[in-house]
């Protein structure tokens, strides 16, 4: 007869059985082609309910106080399909660490966990920024009017407001994603900008 397992060798068989807890970080911008931090895997993903918008106010990298430009926020509605990235348990306090000095320089946004539908057919809960509709520089339901003029005239310390725009159209393409708003955006604000100074 086969001897019974100790207590020891039965806690190490259950801690070995158990699967490790998944964690997810979920980008729909620079995330996407710039993480900047170490990753298991990268996959495409879909979070519904939310869409990429221009519904942030930028008074430093993209404008200023004076000026101020639009940089990307998930607004209500629709969805939005990003990229999701699995971090090693072992790596997970750096990486949110990373993130939040990365994403939170004026805490425009909030740290949220989101249910995001990855390609494979898996649904996860990912860690991601939204938009803080309290905080200041939260700009809301802008006309698509209101975000060009904006944009087409916006520089900070990063640069102009329409090199971020066509950077995220460029880089999105490049995914396969074809974000109708926004190239019709940046197609607009380019003809603002050819017509003459932006006021």
């Amino acid at each position: 007869m086969g001897r019974d397992m100790s207590d020891v060798e039965a806690a190490g068989h259950a801690a070995h059985a158990a699967p490790a807890p998944q964690r997810w970080v979920f980008g729909y911008g620079s995330l996407m082609w710039r993480p900047g931090f170490a990753f298991v895997h990268r996959l495409p993903a879909v979070l519904h309910g939310r869409r990429r918008a221009f519904c942030i106010y930028s008074v430093h990298h993209r404008g200023t106080p004076e000026r101020p430009g639009l940089v990307l926020g998930l607004a209500r509605g629709g969805a939005v399909r990003g990229a999701a990235y699995e971090v090693a348990e072992a790596d997970w306090d750096v990486v949110i660490d990373y993130l939040r000095e990365r994403e939170q320089p004026t805490e425009t946004y909030v740290e949220s966990r989101v249910a995001v539908r990855l390609c494979d057919g898996r649904r996860v809960q990912a860690v991601s920024f939204l938009s803080d509709t309290d905080h200041p520089q939260w700009a809301g339901e802008l006309s698509f009017e209101a975000q060009a003029r904006l944009i087409a005239r916006s520089h900070g310390l990063s640069g102009a407001n329409v090199d971020y725009l066509a950077d995220l159209v460029e880089h999105l393409r490049a995914e396969g994603i074809r974000d109708r708003t926004m190239e019709r955006l940046l197609v607009r604000v380019r003809d603002m900008q050819h017509s003459g100074p932006a006021e």
